[in-house]
């Protein structure tokens, strides 16, 4: 009896599978960004007086600086909010902590729009915020159209880019380490300081870039709460390209915060894989002083 072999049929290349949302990107995302690059330029010369008046401007870098330090007020915010509850995410038992997962996600669910209008209500003058500010004496506080009602309402808004990275990172460290650590006569601050907070420091990153990044590009929460006269980079953008019609200098701005944002994230892969080899260092050593013990 006789069998016939069949020619092995070559595996198709994976990569192919990626085409179509490569040319999606390629059309929605590569020429609009290379049409704004070529503008920034000036059309039908070449010239590079559009990024010099961005640092001579003193309107540009005054939004620049006021857009840099709320990002970073509320980045801040955020990881001081995110990394608690992402820890008591990964203690709590799987009922309880599925409740949480969806209070993370509820934001996901809800329009921008909707959210941002709640808050419009929140902070107006009249509103709760203020009724309570007054109650104490603080006197008739308006947060609406202020940077730090923004802050306020931008915090909320990317609260869940910076727990769900956190809580994926707490999720994967072995708590054995910790028992091992107080085992061994350390406290249990010594004992987070020295083994925990390392190996949570690539999701601390991770959350950190992403919500500073988010930030610095936010536009529908600062045009609806914040006002013209403390306007953020992204209000400057539109107030370019729609009432001043200068493309050109919107391109130049735009290009300089994608280059912040590169390097920013670039910076976060690098110290990202340096965290994770120190978190393996970490771990190593930690269970070789288990094993002598």
């Amino acid at each position: 009896m006789t069998t016939t072999s069949r020619p092995l049929r070559r595996p198709r290349p994976s990569w192919l599978l990626l085409v179509p949302a490569l040319a999606l990107l390629a059309v929605v995302l590569l020429v609009p960004l290379i049409q704004s690059l070529v503008r920034s330029f000036g059309l039908p010369g070449f010239t590079l007086d559009h990024y010099t008046s961005l640092f001579t401007d003193g309107v540009t870098m005054t939004v620049l600086g006021r857009t840099a330090a709320t990002a970073a007020v509320v980045t801040v915010v955020a990881f001081l909010l995110g990394y608690p509850y992402a820890y008591l995410m990964t203690r709590v038992g799987p009922r309880a902590r599925a409740v949480l997962l969806v209070i993370v996600l509820i934001p996901f669910w809800t329009s921008v729009m909707a959210r941002n209008f709640a808050w419009i209500i929140i902070l107006q003058r009249g509103g709760p915020v203020s009724n309570v500010l007054e109650f104490f004496g603080a006197g008739d506080v308006v947060l609406q159209g202020s940077v730090v009602g923004v802050t306020i309402a931008m915090s909320q808004v990317l609260l869940p880019f910076m727990v769900l990275p956190l809580f994926s990172s707490l999720g994967s460290i072995d708590r054995k380490l910790l028992l091992a650590a107080r085992g061994l006569g350390s406290s249990p601050l010594v004992a987070f300081w020295k083994i925990y907070w390392p190996l949570s420091r690539g999701g601390v990153v991770s959350g950190l870039i992403l919500v500073f990044t988010l930030s610095l590009g936010f536009y529908v929460t600062p045009a609806l709460l914040g006002s013209p006269q403390q306007s953020l980079i992204a209000q400057l953008l539109a107030q370019r390209t729609t009432q001043l019609l200068d493309f050109a200098g919107a391109g130049a701005l735009g290009m300089l915060v994608l280059v912040v944002t590169l390097v920013l994230v670039a910076w976060a892969n690098r110290v990202g894989g340096t965290i994770s080899a120190i978190g393996v260092v970490s771990t190593s050593r930690t269970s070789r002083t288990k094993e002598d013990a």
